[in-house]
């Protein structure tokens, strides 16, 4: 895997239009560095019989199944509400719309 030395932190940096340091380019080329490192490390390890994980435990759904049920009544749904009209909630207008 490549290394990462600070002339390429500094390059990626101006490329991203970023203003580092030239103390903040020494630590971060120090730091990806160890990134890739680590990376390097997990690459030996992993072999084509090992299969990717993304998750250490199988995850489940949790959700209910989706069952369609009966609408609530409108006087129900509106009873909660600060305000209503006709059968409809009553909100504030907005940008001086016509009504």
């Amino acid at each position: 895997m490549p290394t990462l030395d600070r002339d390429e932190v500094a390059r990626v940096a101006a490329l991203a239009r970023i203003d580092l340091s030239e103390s903040a380019i020494d630590r971060l080329a120090g730091e990806l560095q160890v990134i890739v490192g680590a990376v390097e490390k997990v690459s030996e390890v992993a072999t084509p019989d090992v299969p990717a994980t993304s998750h250490p435990l199988p995850l489940v759904n949790t959700m209910r199944e989706d069952v369609p049920e009966a609408p609530l009544a409108i006087a129900d749904v509106l009873a909660g509400a600060p305000s209503s009209e006709d059968g409809k909630f009553a909100v504030p207008q907005i940008l001086g719309e016509d009504a």
